[in-house]
Order: C-alpha cells, then sequence, then structure tokens
C-alpha cells in the first residue's frame, strides 16, 4: 500500500495544490502507461482522485459560486469540466492535483486547484493594460455606431438610394418599351419605305436610341448628386469606425500572438514548447481562443514544474449541462480535440502512453460481412467499433475493404456512413450509375431505415418525434451541438418496444441523417434524455455503442425491385 505521506520520514512541505489520497493505493495496481486522453477508460487510481474531488464539491454550500465560476444572478448555473491527475513527486510520494476548464475573469488562483499555465490576469501585466486599451476602442466605436445623427442619417440614405434605385429601374423599363416599339416600327417601316428613306430612318433611330441612353446615364448622375452630400456626412463616420475597427482587430491580433507567446508547455523531456509554435503547422494555424486553459494542460504543466511523474489523469463533468451540448453529470469524458490534442501531444512526450483502443478495436475484424450482393450492389453487416471510411490515423475502414475486394468497381462505392460505434447494414453501389441512383434515393428520403437501440433509461413518451436541429462543434470535433439558429434541421421518430430494469429498447426511424443524430437525439434533456448504452461522447462507455441499423428498405437501381434488408441487432 502506498499514500501520499510516507512514514518515518521528514519530507519537504508540499503545495496546497497537491491533494493527498484519503484512502491507501494499492502499489500493485499502479498504471502501466500515462492515460491517452482521447479515448480511455479511468484507472481505479483516476477514478478514486475523481470521488475525492466530487466530494469536496459536495461538501460546498455552492460550488459554482464558491468557486468563483459565475455571479448569483446569473440564472441556470451551468456544469463545468473538472480534471484530475495522478502524480508521484520526487520522495515517491502519492497525490493528486485538481483542475477545472476554462478561466475566471480576474483570475484563476482558488488554492486547491493549479493555476493557470500563464496568468493573463496579472494585475498591471501587459494584458491587463492591452485589454483595457481594446475596450476604449470598443467604446469609441460603439460611440460612434450608437450617434443619433450618424443612425439618422444611415437611414435617410438607404432610404434615398432606395427611391433612386426604383427611378432608375422605371426609367430603364420606359427605355426598355420604347426600344421594343422601335424595333416593331424599323420591320414596319422596311415594308413601306424606299431604302434611302430607310436608312434615314434607322439613323433618327439610332440618334433617338442613343438619346435614351444618355438621358438614363444622366439622370443616374442627378439623382447622385442630391445625395452626395448626405452620403460624404455618413462615409466620415463609416471611414473613422473601419479604422477604429482595423486598429482593434490588429491589436488584438498582436495580443493574443503574444499572449500564446508566453503559454510556455513543458513535457516530460524538459521542453518547453509556445502554444503559437505548437500551433504554426497545425491548421487554423494559430491557437484557438481558450487554448491553454483546459483542465489536461494545467495539469500536466504543474506537475513538470513542480518535478512531479504523471501517471494517469481523467476528466469529468461536474453539474448542469449547457442547452447545446449533452453533458451528463458525473460522466467521464476524453480531452478536447481543437484545442488540446496540439498541446499534449507535446506535452505527453517523454512518457509512456497507452495506445489508442481505436486502433485495437480495428484490428478484430477479419473480414467483411457481405450479407446481400449481385452485380450491382453490395450490402455489408458493419460490426460494431469499424469505421465505414478512413479516418485521420487510420485507414482500415469498410471503404478500404471494398476497394480491395472489388477492384474493378466503377464507382464511389458506399452510398452512405454508419458512426464507428454502431453496427449494421452498409450498401454500396459496383458503378457510378447505381450508386448515384442509391444516393439520390436517400437524398429524396425515399429510403425507410430502422435502427434498434437500448437506452440508459426510461423516456416520458413511447412513441413519437424529436426535433433538434444539430449542428459540429466547431471547437470539439465530432461532438455534436444543438443549435436552433446555425443548426440543421434533424427529425427521428420513436417507438419504445421494451423496458427492463431501468433501460428501454428503441425502435428509431431518422426521417432526416446528420450526423450523430440519433446519439443526441437520445441523450439530450429536450429529446428523450436517455443516452444510448456505451455511448462515450453523450453517455457512458460501455463494452459497445448499443446502436444497430437493422433494417433497410430501397428500390434496385436497375431491375426496380423492392429490396427489404433485415439484419437483426446482437444484444
Amino acid at each position: 500500500m502506498n499514500s501520499l505521506f510516507l512514514p518515518g520520514k521528514t519530507l519537504p512541505a508540499l503545495p496546497t495544490q497537491l491533494h493527498p489520497f484519503i484512502a491507501p493505493l494499492n502499489a500493485s495496481g499502479a498504471p502501466e502507461r500515462f492515460t491517452f486522453p482521447f479515448n480511455y477508460d479511468p484507472h481505479p487510481w483516476a477514478i478514486e482522485a475523481s470521488r475525492q474531488l466530487q466530494s469536496y464539491l459536495e461538501d460546498m454550500d455552492d460550488w459554482f459560486l464558491d468557486l468563483g465560476l459565475g455571479s448569483s444572478d446569473q440564472g441556470l448555473l451551468q456544469g463545468k469540466m473538472f480534471g484530475v491527475l495522478v502524480v508521484k513527486d520526487r520522495d515517491g510520494r502519492l497525490g493528486q492535483l485538481w483542475a477545472y476548464s476554462g478561466v475566471v475573469t480576474g483570475g484563476n488562483d482558488h488554492a486547491d486547484f493549479v493555476p493557470l499555465v500563464f496568468d493573463i490576469f496579472e494585475k498591471n501585466g501587459h494584458y491587463v493594460q492591452e485589454n483595457h486599451r481594446l475596450e476604449k476602442l470598443t467604446e469609441q466605436i460603439n460611440v460612434l455606431i450608437q450617434d443619433k445623427d450618424y443612425q439618422a442619417n444611415r437611414q435617410k440614405l438607404k432610404n434615398l438610394q432606395s427611391k433612386h434605385i426604383h427611378l432608375l429601374d422605371e426609367l430603364k423599363e420606359k427605355h426598355r418599351t420604347q426600344k421594343i416599339q422601335r424595333r416593331k416600327q424599323r420591320a414596319q417601316k422596311k415594308l413601306e419605305l424606299s431604302t434611302d428613306k430607310y436608312e434615314k430612318f434607322l439613323e433618327k433611330q439610332g440618334y433617338l436610341s442613343m438619346q435614351a441612353k444618355f438621358m438614363q446615364k444622366e439622370y443616374a448622375i442627378y439623382l447622385d448628386e442630391k445625395i452626395r452630400n448626405l452620403r460624404r456626412e455618413v462615409e466620415v463616420i463609416d471611414g473613422q469606425i473601419d479604422k477604429l475597427s482595423k486598429h482593434r482587430k490588429q491589436s488584438s491580433q498582436k495580443l493574443q500572438e503574444r499572449v500564446f507567446t508566453q503559454y510556455q508547455l513543458l513535457n516530460a523531456n524538459g521542453e518547453s514548447k509556445s502554444a503559437l509554435d505548437i500551433f504554426k503547422n497545425i491548421p487554423p494555424y494559430f491557437p484557438p481562443s481558450g487554448t491553454g486553459d483546459c483542465a489536461a494542460p494545467k495539469l500536466l504543466q504543474f506537475a513538470y514544474t513542480h518535478g512531479y511523474t504523471p501517471l494517469t489523469m481523467a476528466e469529468f463533468w461536474y453539474g448542469e449541462s449547457p442547452d447545446s451540448q449533452v453533458r451528463q453529470h458525473g460522466n467521464f469524458y476524453p480531452s478536447c480535440r481543437s484545442r488540446c490534442e496540439p498541446l499534449l501531444q507535446h506535452m505527453l512526450k517523454g512518457l509512456e502512453v497507452d495506445e489508442n483502443p481505436l486502433l485495437q478495436l480495428q484490428n478484430n475484424v477479419s473480414d467483411l460481412n457481405i450479407h446481400y450482393q449481385d452485380e450491382h450492389l453490395v450490402v455489408i453487416h458493419k460490426p460494431a467499433d469499424f469505421l465505414s471510411v478512413p479516418g485521420k490515423n487510420i485507414t482500415d475502414s469498410v471503404l478500404q475493404r471494398l476497394r480491395e475486394k472489388f477492384p474493378d468497381a466503377t464507382g464511389p462505392l458506399l452510398v452512405h456512413r454508419l458512426d464507428m460505434g454502431t453496427s449494421g447494414i452498409l450498401v454500396a453501389g459496383l458503378s457510378k450509375e447505381v450508386h448515384q441512383d442509391l444516393q439520390d434515393q436517400f437524398i429524396r428520403r425515399s429510403v425507410e431505415k430502422r435502427y434498434v437501440a437500448i437506452l440508459n433509461g426510461i423516456p416520458d413518451q413511447d412513441y413519437g418525434y424529436i426535433d433538434l436541429p444539430l449542428r459540429v462543434d466547431l471547437d470539439n470535433r465530432p461532438y455534436q451541438l444543438v443549435d436552433p439558429v446555425h443548426g440543421k434541421n434533424a427529425r427521428t421518430k420513436f417507438e419504445i418496444i421494451e423496458k427492463s430494469d431501468g433501460r428501454s429498447r428503441v425502435h428509431f426511424y431518422p426521417i432526416t441523417g446528420r450526423t450523430h443524430q440519433l446519439r443526441v437525439h437520445a441523450a439530450h434533456r429536450d429529446g428523450l434524455g436517455c443516452p444510448i448504452v456505451g455511448d462515450d461522447l453523450y453517455g457512458a462507455s460501455s463494452d459497445r455503442l448499443y446502436l444497430h441499423a437493422e433494417s433497410l428498405r430501397f428500390r434496385h437501381p436497375i431491375s426496380g425491385e423492392t429490396m427489404s434488408m433485415e439484419i437483426p441487432a446482437e444484444f
């Protein structure tokens, strides 16, 4: 057994951020390698540290306010992502570090949590001073924009410009009508007049046409003259606003560059690298806002700074879920991709890290299971935990296997996709024409689909529809957000077919086909409020994701026959 303090030795005092384990840990159960932060089952030591931190939060009267995460008039107090890091110090003592993701305006100096990698809120520091200047620029811009005379002149100019466009359109329509009349006159006069008289008539017609164009141009100049002074007044203020806005943008960019240069991140080899340098070769080639302030980099930075050896880590959500996201209180989650992945790739150098478990899952698939095949199309039974198409770091997939099995196929092959964790029916076309026909059927929503899933919980309704628009979380792909403003329409029909032991078996009939649609619609509080069992993104991990595409009905592109495919779920 091993605890933070070793008996019989006088050792130096430790920072208040390093917490002892209340119960001794079993030394024989020590982690062999450090946690792969983007896909993991938490180690028992990390689970114990998380329990201890959650107990600490539960003992507070109001953890959200006591930690300074918001004000009492904020309304709905949202939850927070917390992280724990189990470490060993130079004297072999075990302990745990705590952190929460993000910063709080004014600082982040709660004694029991590790500090920021770089404290941008340092009193009289460069960031505070420059941010104050930016705020002054914003105030100047707002004063100009909100000036009553400026607003009135802008509206007046807009109305006059609209009126003048209408007047010009009327004149153009008048000249167009006259042009049609002249064309008819030319045709008629050609029959009535001699050649000489007809030439003179054409000359007169040409003069009238030139005169019409001249009048139209002059009228446009006349209308423009009427608003010239007003437009100049507006443009003067527009120019001032534009100049201040550009200055603010440039100043903000310089400040961000300076700040991210100050985020000097260490790794286990003792190497230091700025966030700016880490992102310079990684799209979007500049650190996103909030980079370096998530729990994982803060924990590792503190450990390296104090000479601790990181052993295992975990991150969990505590509190209410945001309206747009699906977060389950107390559930463990991977580190975010957009901000943390580039940083952690650097910060984990020098540590022995667990292999990405997704790579191991891929290796377990021996061969494609073909459910149906003819000379035009193939229906595959995709296993769970296998990619439909090649991923960022994994090429092995259904599509790759299809290309190897059907090297003479002329089409793009796969017509649709299933999430890696989802099992069930996938259709592929063996020619470009068949692929296009099948894809059109999916686009027109004439394909009938049925999924079966096991939910962790029992929904309030037994059947109905879910309408929650979705879009990708740009800061944390592949997560999807519920977004009524910018999200794409997403609709699902559902029917509960069995309830037992706090779980439900459900049939899903997706009307649209958005990424993670069924998973979000099941887990979100405005959907069924019951995540699919094994959903490690929107619920809790298990032996697999209990979601299966079991039925597909479509028209054969060549024969026109109705094809009804069904592969029962194996759960």
